[in-house]
């Protein structure tokens, strides 16, 4: 059943529910993966680890980071870790952001965001 459907079953007259549709644009397509694990050479940007997978959102989903190019790179499991619960997360983020800026001119933090927010009454 989708968040629609249970949405829709709910039975809270007049309750106001915000619904965010962004579960597919922050989802890493394969057609992203794809470009991604090219654009990075098929390793960790990194520590060139050739064990590595294109799933690492630069802006995090849980902040409404998109699942663009833009916003994914290559990263091993041990700099993936490092980037999502250590301390070293700021020092890493900056290595990824001059990264994509190198490759995209006119990247921006701003885009890599989910801005569209829905809300329906029940």
């Amino acid at each position: 059943m989708t968040n629609y459907e249970r949405i829709k079953n709910m039975s809270v007259e007049g309750a106001w529910i915000k619904v965010k549709s962004r579960t597919k644009q922050l989802d890493i397509t394969k057609k992203v993966k794809d470009a991604v694990w090219a654009r990075d050479g098929g390793s960790c940007i990194l520590c060139g680890n050739r064990e590595a997978m294109p799933n690492a959102h630069y802006i995090p989903r849980s902040h409404g980071g998109l699942g663009i190019e833009e916003n994914v790179v290559t990263l091993c499991c041990q700099c993936h870790y490092d980037y999502d619960h250590t301390v070293r997360r700021e020092e890493i983020k900056e290595k990824i952001r001059d990264y994509l800026k190198e490759i995209y001119p006119c990247w921006s933090e701003d885009d890599l965001y989910f801005k569209k927010y829905g809300l329906y009454r029940l």
